[in-house]
């Protein structure tokens, strides 16, 4: 019997040591990427204030693209896999280059000030998750710690620049392999994701907040148009995946010149703001998504954003897909709030979240954002429209190195790439 309780003591002793490594090892890699995505957020504020003040500079975009191209050249970065590489370092051992983040760093930024359109979480995932690799290489950690390592970094990163630290700490373990979590890096997630939000509000970094001016009550007729809505943005989903893959597989296949083909695809995003005569597709577009949660929108505001989008990520363009999620869920939700009749600004932010799940495969994600955006005063609304988004927007998904680990018809054990 005194064996056993030694036994037990040890054991305890033992996941205290584990929990309380992990703690150290979050605040460090929160800390860290927290300064540097905060770093990351002024410099976009700053390039994206200087091209609204300079609207001229667009013009420039294909010259951008080509210093992209070359940057990444000089840094031995010609095949960067993006965010796939970081969520196939995760699940299949891939290496992770430092030299990643400050590619991403850059580039990015140059796609925003010269009118590229183009969000920014998904270059935060990339600096985040390369940093935290290279932590867990400096300290000699072994390959499923590093894993560890690198999903404390994108919670941070995500964390920093989204002001949403609930989702963040949950999103990287949720995306690698969809229905199965990585439970073991909650407490390093979660630690890293608060001391990064808590770095960010010690620099003025500010997330985003967006109000909905009413939310009806429980009731069947609301309930049932909230779905109609959710239902809508999971198919849109797959149009909006399938849309971007294919416009960057066209790019590669008719441009196999990665300097040409990131020229052409900045003339085409020029001339196609040219003829419509407005900026408002450019960058990342929040003031869009505001006006959307607010009710007004243009009806073809989706789809315009949608193939600006295609057309800059699919040439070579730097930076991320979320945000224009964002838009093109919360431009088309309030458009079907407007043609139903029910509550355009409600009907945005059930399209945010119903196409930022379709997209992402990430359900508690997708609700922990929801909620942080949002509040909780919709929240049966945005309940179903994560429920619905995911079981309805089938195995399409904005990263192809992510798997499906189980059917979402069935209880199957099907391990597949989204396409």
């Amino acid at each position: 019997m005194k064996n056993v309780y030694i036994h037990h003591i040890q054991s305890i002793l033992n996941n205290c040591l584990i929990t309380l490594k992990w703690v150290v090892f979050a605040i460090l890699t929160g800390t860290l990427v927290g300064c540097v995505s905060s770093a990351f957020y002024f410099l976009l504020s700053y390039v994206n204030i200087v091209r609204q003040e300079h609207s001229w500079i667009i013009y420039l975009l294909p010259v951008a693209g080509l210093v992209i191209v070359g940057l990444y050249h000089l840094m031995h970065n010609d095949n960067d896999g993006g965010t796939n590489l970081v969520i196939s370092a995760i699940h299949s051992g891939d290496r992770i280059p430092l030299r990643m983040a400050p590619s991403i760093f850059l580039s990015t930024a140059l796609t925003h000030l010269f009118g590229g359109s183009a969000g920014r979480e998904g270059a935060a995932l990339q600096i985040g998750g390369s940093i935290g690799n290279a932590l867990g290489s400096l300290f000699k950690f072994d390959e499923k710690d590093k894993h560890v390592m690198i999903m404390c970094g994108m919670s941070a990163a995500f964390s920093t620049l989204f002001g949403t630290p609930m989702a963040a700490a949950i999103f990287p373990m949720e995306m690698v392999s969809v229905g199965v979590m990585y439970y073991m890096a909650l407490v390093p997630c979660v630690v890293s994701s608060l001391t990064a939000h808590g770095v960010a509000i010690l620099f003025g970094v500010s997330g985003e907040v967006f109000h909905i001016a009413e939310v009806p009550g429980f009731e069947p007729l609301p309930i049932i148009l909230g779905v109609v809505v959710a239902i809508a943005c999971a198919f849109l989903s797959i149009v909006f995946c399938v849309f971007l893959h294919k416009v960057e597989h066209f790019y590669k296949k008719f441009l196999k010149n990665p300097y040409l083909r990131i020229f052409v695809g900045g003339c085409l995003v020029v001339l196609l703001t040219v003829a419509l005569g407005t900026y408002d597709y450019n960058g990342a577009g929040m003031h869009i998504i505001e006006h959307a949660v607010a009710g007004n929108v243009i009806p073809v505001a989706f789809l315009l954003k949608i193939l600006f989008t295609a057309l800059t990520l699919g040439s070579g363009f730097k930076g991320g897909e979320i945000v224009p999620t964002f838009f093109v869920g919360a431009t088309f939700g309030c458009l079907i709030g407007q043609l139903i009749g029910f509550n355009p600004g409600l009907c945005a932010a059930i399209g945010m979240i119903a196409l930022f799940c379709g997209v992402t495969n990430c359900p508690i994600s997708s609700l922990l954002i929801s909620f942080e955006l949002f509040g909780y005063a919709g929240m049966p609304y945005f309940l179903l429209a994560v429920a619905f988004s995911y079981m309805l927007s089938g195995y399409s998904g904005l990263y192809r190195s992510q798997k499906i680990m189980y059917s979402k018809y069935k209880t199957d054990f099907i391990n597949k790439h989204t396409s």
